[in-house]
Protein backbone atom coordinates (compact mmCIF):
# COMPACT_ATOMS: atom_id res chain seq x y z
CA UNK A 1 0.00 0.00 0.00
CA UNK A 2 1.32 3.38 -0.86
CA UNK A 3 1.50 6.26 1.53
CA UNK A 4 -0.70 8.79 -0.03
CA UNK A 5 0.82 12.46 -0.62
CA UNK A 6 -1.02 16.21 -0.62
CA UNK A 7 -0.95 15.37 -4.90
CA UNK A 8 -2.71 12.12 -4.16
CA UNK A 9 -5.43 14.20 -2.02
CA UNK A 10 -5.83 17.16 -4.69
CA UNK A 11 -6.49 14.43 -7.28
CA UNK A 12 -9.14 12.52 -5.08
CA UNK A 13 -11.26 15.85 -4.99
CA UNK A 14 -10.93 16.04 -8.40
CA UNK A 15 -12.29 12.97 -9.32
CA UNK A 16 -14.67 12.85 -6.41
CA UNK A 17 -13.18 10.13 -4.75
CA UNK A 18 -14.02 10.33 -0.95
CA UNK A 19 -11.31 9.88 1.28
CA UNK A 20 -11.57 7.76 4.11
CA UNK A 21 -9.71 9.20 7.57
CA UNK A 22 -9.70 7.73 11.17
CA UNK A 23 -8.34 8.50 14.56
CA UNK A 24 -5.29 6.04 16.28
CA UNK A 25 -3.65 6.85 19.34
CA UNK A 26 -0.97 3.64 19.56
CA UNK A 27 0.25 1.20 17.81
CA UNK A 28 -2.09 -1.81 17.40
CA UNK A 29 -4.94 0.61 16.38
CA UNK A 30 -2.42 2.22 13.57
CA UNK A 31 -1.95 -0.87 12.52
CA UNK A 32 -5.66 -2.09 12.46
CA UNK A 33 -6.11 0.75 10.18
CA UNK A 34 -3.38 0.46 8.06
CA UNK A 35 -4.49 -3.02 6.87
CA UNK A 36 -7.90 -1.99 6.52
CA UNK A 37 -6.81 0.30 3.78
CA UNK A 38 -7.78 3.45 5.58
CA UNK A 39 -6.35 6.43 3.43
CA UNK A 40 -5.23 8.85 6.35
CA UNK A 41 -4.66 8.66 9.80
CA UNK A 42 -5.22 11.73 12.64
CA UNK A 43 -3.82 10.99 15.88
CA UNK A 44 -5.65 13.70 17.64
CA UNK A 45 -5.66 15.48 20.69
CA UNK A 46 -8.98 13.52 21.03
CA UNK A 47 -6.33 11.07 22.88
CA UNK A 48 -7.20 13.22 26.12
CA UNK A 49 -10.63 11.69 26.25
CA UNK A 50 -10.09 8.24 24.75
CA UNK A 51 -6.97 7.43 25.99
CA UNK A 52 -5.74 9.21 28.95
CA UNK A 53 -9.10 9.74 30.60
CA UNK A 54 -9.52 13.43 30.61
CA UNK A 55 -12.99 15.70 30.95
CA UNK A 56 -11.38 17.35 27.58
CA UNK A 57 -8.65 18.29 25.12
CA UNK A 58 -7.06 21.08 27.10
CA UNK A 59 -4.48 19.19 29.56
CA UNK A 60 -2.99 17.37 26.60
CA UNK A 61 0.84 18.11 26.09
CA UNK A 62 3.01 18.01 23.23
CA UNK A 63 4.58 15.41 24.76
CA UNK A 64 1.71 13.29 24.75
CA UNK A 65 1.07 13.83 21.12
CA UNK A 66 4.62 13.10 20.06
CA UNK A 67 4.75 9.96 21.74
CA UNK A 68 1.75 9.20 20.59
CA UNK A 69 2.44 10.29 17.14
CA UNK A 70 5.72 7.74 17.39
CA UNK A 71 3.61 4.78 17.97
CA UNK A 72 1.02 5.27 14.94
CA UNK A 73 3.43 5.79 12.93
CA UNK A 74 5.27 2.70 14.09
CA UNK A 75 2.52 0.82 13.45
CA UNK A 76 1.65 2.68 9.78
CA UNK A 77 4.48 2.98 7.74
CA UNK A 78 2.95 3.40 4.59
CA UNK A 79 0.01 5.97 5.86
CA UNK A 80 -0.35 9.65 5.97
CA UNK A 81 -0.45 10.63 9.34
CA UNK A 82 -1.77 14.03 11.18
CA UNK A 83 -0.44 15.35 14.03
CA UNK A 84 -2.43 17.27 16.07
CA UNK A 85 -1.33 20.49 17.52
CA UNK A 86 -2.58 20.68 21.61
CA UNK A 87 -3.56 23.33 22.87
CA UNK A 88 -1.08 26.43 23.07
CA UNK A 89 1.60 24.82 21.58
CA UNK A 90 0.62 27.04 18.37
CA UNK A 91 -1.80 30.18 19.97
CA UNK A 92 1.18 31.90 21.33
CA UNK A 93 3.43 33.29 18.33
CA UNK A 94 4.12 32.20 14.88
CA UNK A 95 7.56 31.08 15.82
CA UNK A 96 6.56 28.63 18.43
CA UNK A 97 4.13 27.37 16.21
CA UNK A 98 6.66 26.93 13.43
CA UNK A 99 9.15 25.12 16.21
CA UNK A 100 6.49 22.83 18.02
CA UNK A 101 4.77 21.91 14.40
CA UNK A 102 8.62 20.93 13.20
CA UNK A 103 9.00 18.75 16.64
CA UNK A 104 5.96 16.11 14.76
CA UNK A 105 7.91 15.86 11.66
CA UNK A 106 11.71 15.34 13.17
CA UNK A 107 10.52 13.49 16.20
CA UNK A 108 7.48 11.43 14.55
CA UNK A 109 7.62 11.52 10.93
CA UNK A 110 4.20 12.67 10.37
CA UNK A 111 3.31 14.06 7.36
CA UNK A 112 1.06 16.59 8.40
CA UNK A 113 -0.20 18.98 11.53
CA UNK A 114 -3.24 20.33 12.08
CA UNK A 115 -4.49 23.04 14.47
CA UNK A 116 -7.66 24.78 15.10
CA UNK A 117 -9.29 28.33 14.25
CA UNK A 118 -10.18 30.57 11.46
CA UNK A 119 -9.14 33.86 10.38
CA UNK A 120 -7.43 34.47 13.46
CA UNK A 121 -4.98 31.72 12.87
CA UNK A 122 -4.10 32.56 9.36
CA UNK A 123 -0.34 34.20 10.34
CA UNK A 124 0.61 31.11 12.29
CA UNK A 125 -1.14 28.44 9.31
CA UNK A 126 1.59 30.80 6.86
CA UNK A 127 4.59 30.72 9.31
CA UNK A 128 4.47 27.01 9.49
CA UNK A 129 3.25 26.21 5.60
CA UNK A 130 6.21 28.77 4.66
CA UNK A 131 8.69 26.24 6.86
CA UNK A 132 7.88 23.87 4.29
CA UNK A 133 5.18 21.50 6.57
CA UNK A 134 1.77 20.93 5.67
CA UNK A 135 -1.15 22.19 7.38
CA UNK A 136 -4.71 21.04 7.67
CA UNK A 137 -7.04 23.82 9.10
CA UNK A 138 -10.25 22.94 11.18
CA UNK A 139 -12.97 24.80 11.93
CA UNK A 140 -16.46 24.70 13.31
CA UNK A 141 -16.87 23.19 16.73
CA UNK A 142 -13.50 23.25 17.62
CA UNK A 143 -13.11 21.77 21.07
CA UNK A 144 -9.71 23.37 22.03
CA UNK A 145 -11.89 26.85 22.16
CA UNK A 146 -15.19 24.94 22.98
CA UNK A 147 -15.52 27.55 26.23
CA UNK A 148 -15.56 30.27 23.63
CA UNK A 149 -18.24 28.78 21.52
CA UNK A 150 -20.92 28.04 24.73
CA UNK A 151 -19.65 24.13 24.91
CA UNK A 152 -19.60 21.29 22.49
CA UNK A 153 -22.41 22.89 20.10
CA UNK A 154 -22.92 22.49 15.74
CA UNK A 155 -21.70 25.56 14.53
CA UNK A 156 -23.17 27.56 11.19
CA UNK A 157 -26.58 26.92 12.12
CA UNK A 158 -27.22 30.96 11.24
CA UNK A 159 -27.00 32.50 8.31
CA UNK A 160 -24.59 34.58 10.50
CA UNK A 161 -22.35 32.12 11.36
CA UNK A 162 -22.25 30.24 8.26
CA UNK A 163 -21.02 33.31 6.67
CA UNK A 164 -18.44 33.33 9.34
CA UNK A 165 -17.22 29.58 8.69
CA UNK A 166 -17.08 30.52 4.51
CA UNK A 167 -14.91 33.59 5.39
CA UNK A 168 -12.63 31.09 7.97
CA UNK A 169 -12.35 28.68 4.96
CA UNK A 170 -11.82 31.08 2.55
CA UNK A 171 -8.66 32.77 4.58
CA UNK A 172 -7.43 28.96 6.06
CA UNK A 173 -6.71 28.12 2.09
CA UNK A 174 -5.41 31.30 1.05
CA UNK A 175 -2.79 31.28 3.98
CA UNK A 176 -1.53 27.90 2.48
CA UNK A 177 -3.57 25.13 4.22
CA UNK A 178 -3.56 22.12 1.92
CA UNK A 179 -6.72 20.82 3.15
CA UNK A 180 -9.56 21.36 5.61
CA UNK A 181 -11.30 19.93 8.54
CA UNK A 182 -15.39 21.31 9.58
CA UNK A 183 -16.77 19.43 12.39
CA UNK A 184 -20.23 19.57 13.50
CA UNK A 185 -21.63 22.18 10.72
CA UNK A 186 -24.81 21.69 9.02
CA UNK A 187 -24.45 19.45 5.75
CA UNK A 188 -25.67 22.56 3.34
CA UNK A 189 -22.88 24.28 4.40
CA UNK A 190 -20.13 21.84 4.21
CA UNK A 191 -21.23 21.60 0.40
CA UNK A 192 -20.90 25.06 -0.43
CA UNK A 193 -17.31 25.37 1.46
CA UNK A 194 -16.42 21.83 -0.53
CA UNK A 195 -17.40 23.42 -3.98
CA UNK A 196 -16.02 26.98 -3.28
CA UNK A 197 -12.80 25.38 -2.34
CA UNK A 198 -10.20 24.30 -4.21
CA UNK A 199 -8.50 22.28 -1.44
CA UNK A 200 -10.10 19.05 0.10
CA UNK A 201 -12.73 19.68 3.02
CA UNK A 202 -13.35 16.69 4.90
CA UNK A 203 -16.30 16.01 7.34
CA UNK A 204 -16.27 14.56 11.04
CA UNK A 205 -20.24 15.33 11.56
CA UNK A 206 -20.52 17.95 8.96
CA UNK A 207 -22.21 15.39 6.39
CA UNK A 208 -21.62 13.87 3.45
CA UNK A 209 -21.11 16.39 0.55
CA UNK A 210 -17.43 16.57 0.94
CA UNK A 211 -14.27 15.44 -0.21
CA UNK A 212 -14.27 12.41 2.66
CA UNK A 213 -15.15 11.27 6.19
CA UNK A 214 -12.92 11.28 9.75
CA UNK A 215 -13.86 9.44 12.90
CA UNK A 216 -12.62 9.01 16.19
CA UNK A 217 -11.35 5.08 16.58
CA UNK A 218 -13.23 4.72 19.66
CA UNK A 219 -16.66 6.17 19.05
CA UNK A 220 -17.11 4.11 15.84
CA UNK A 221 -15.85 1.16 17.74
CA UNK A 222 -17.29 1.42 21.08
CA UNK A 223 -14.42 1.50 23.02
CA UNK A 224 -15.14 5.38 24.24
CA UNK A 225 -18.50 5.26 26.77
CA UNK A 226 -18.70 8.37 28.16
CA UNK A 227 -20.92 9.58 25.76
CA UNK A 228 -21.63 9.23 22.00
CA UNK A 229 -21.95 12.10 19.17
CA UNK A 230 -25.28 12.79 17.41
CA UNK A 231 -22.99 12.20 14.05
CA UNK A 232 -21.02 8.90 14.86
CA UNK A 233 -22.31 5.20 13.30
CA UNK A 234 -20.92 2.61 15.87
CA UNK A 235 -19.45 -0.55 13.49
CA UNK A 236 -18.63 -2.61 16.83
CA UNK A 237 -19.28 -2.39 20.67
CA UNK A 238 -15.78 -3.67 21.40
CA UNK A 239 -16.36 -1.81 25.39
CA UNK A 240 -18.51 -4.78 26.25
CA UNK A 241 -16.67 -7.54 24.26
CA UNK A 242 -13.67 -6.24 26.10
CA UNK A 243 -15.65 -6.33 29.74
CA UNK A 244 -17.40 -9.51 28.88
CA UNK A 245 -13.95 -11.00 27.95
CA UNK A 246 -12.47 -10.26 31.27
CA UNK A 247 -15.23 -10.98 33.63
CA UNK A 248 -14.90 -14.26 31.92
CA UNK A 249 -10.94 -14.38 32.69
CA UNK A 250 -11.98 -13.43 36.67
CA UNK A 251 -14.44 -15.95 36.83
CA UNK A 252 -11.76 -18.89 35.29
CA UNK A 253 -9.11 -17.78 37.53
CA UNK A 254 -11.14 -17.79 41.08
CA UNK A 255 -13.06 -21.44 40.02
CA UNK A 256 -9.42 -22.90 38.59
CA UNK A 257 -10.58 -22.94 35.27
CA UNK A 258 -7.07 -21.21 33.97
CA UNK A 259 -4.77 -21.68 33.40
CA UNK A 260 -5.37 -25.64 32.19
CA UNK A 261 -2.15 -28.34 31.28
CA UNK A 262 -2.01 -26.52 27.48
CA UNK A 263 -0.96 -23.14 28.98
CA UNK A 264 2.17 -24.07 31.04
CA UNK A 265 5.57 -25.48 30.63
CA UNK A 266 6.72 -28.48 32.39
CA UNK A 267 10.01 -29.38 33.35
CA UNK A 268 12.73 -31.38 30.96
CA UNK A 269 14.47 -32.87 33.05
CA UNK A 270 13.04 -36.69 35.43
CA UNK A 271 11.12 -35.20 38.00
CA UNK A 272 13.05 -37.33 40.70
CA UNK A 273 16.18 -34.85 39.78
CA UNK A 274 13.50 -31.63 40.94
CA UNK A 275 12.13 -33.84 43.95
CA UNK A 276 15.91 -34.04 45.24
CA UNK A 277 16.91 -30.79 44.71
CA UNK A 278 13.68 -29.41 46.63
CA UNK A 279 14.63 -31.87 49.49
CA UNK A 280 17.71 -29.77 49.50
CA UNK A 281 15.26 -26.44 51.02
CA UNK A 282 13.66 -28.14 53.80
Amino acid sequence: MKKKSILDLQAMKKNGEKLTWITAYDFPMASFAEQAGIDMILVGDSLGMVVLGYEGTIPVTMDDCISHCQAVRRGAKNTMIVGDMPFMSYQISDESAVENAGRFLKEADVDAVKLEGGRRMCSRIRAITDAGIVVCGHIGLTPQSSGVLGGFKAQGRTVESARELILDAIAIEEAGAKFLLLEAVPPEVTEYITKKLTIPVYSIGAGAPCDGQLIICGDMLGLFQAFTPKFVKKYANLAEITINAIKEYCDDVRNVKFPEDKHVYHISEDIAEFEKLFEEFK
